[in-house]
């Protein structure tokens, strides 16, 4: 494990526990202490005072990075005619019906995403037990389950990044790559900052934002002063 290792005990060395840095700080800290060999993700942690039992505050979505993230998604769509049409001419990597819903009912899950124009759900709803468990199963709310197929794509093509808060009120994405320029983290992130701070569901009583942090791949993670993402 990455987090025993030699290396991963360096980095940690070189982070001040105690200290909320601010994003500019902590990016170039990142740089410094990155020991993959290979060019790896930049991820964003935030943990919010919400209670995901409670519809409002069960936060999930997607939004559309200004820089992207780096990564190339494979996409699926399961769509016909014309709507299938426009999702491989927008850049899908596997478009069809019927032929895609039995291969992956037989388990084949190599893509990223998944996409389904509305007529299409009541055969992909019944993949539920595969793409369920992954977190691949189309969803209105993050954009993919629309009649829009061809923006769908575009977008995930260009960086889209989905999020979910999870049962103790963390939020987790990819931010980037470490290759990429401060600049580019910095914007990405106070874009997904200033969302989450959008969203924040009027039931919410007291701190909103417990914890924000950044790592890569695989090291420590930095902690971040809230207030330099404004």
């Amino acid at each position: 494990m990455a987090k025993k290792g030699k290396k991963y005990s360096a980095a940690l060395e070189k982070i001040d526990r105690a200290k909320h840095y601010n994003i500019d700080e902590a990016i170039d800290l990142l740089k410094h202490i990155s020991f993959e060999s290979f060019d790896p993700s930049v991820e964003f942690a935030i943990r919010l005072n919400v209670n995901p039992r409670k519809a409002e505050q069960n936060l999930r979505g997607a939004v559309v990075l200004p820089h992207g993230t780096g990564k190339t998604k494979r996409v699926l769509v399961f769509a016909t005619g014309d709507k299938a049409k426009e999702a491989e001419e927008a850049g899908a990597d596997f478009v069809g019906e019927d032929d895609l819903v039995d291969k992956v009912m037989k388990g084949w899950t190599d893509f990223d995403t998944v996409v389904a124009s509305p007529d299409m759900m009541a055969k992909v709803g019944k993949l539920g037990r595969v793409l369920g468990p992954k977190g691949l199963m189309p969803n209105p709310k993050t954009g993919t389950v629309t009649p829009d197929v061809k923006k769908a794509v575009e977008e995930i093509k260009a960086g889209k990044v989905e999020y979910r808060v999870d049962k103790v009120g963390n939020i987790h994405v990819t931010v980037g790559k470490l290759s990429f320029t401060k600049d580019q983290i910095v914007e990405n992130i106070k874009a997904f900052y200033d969302l989450m701070i959008r969203l924040k569901p009027q039931t919410v009583k007291g701190i909103y934002v417990k914890n924000v942090a950044i790592a890569t791949t695989m090291s420590p993670g930095i902690k971040l002063d809230s207030s330099s993402l404004k």
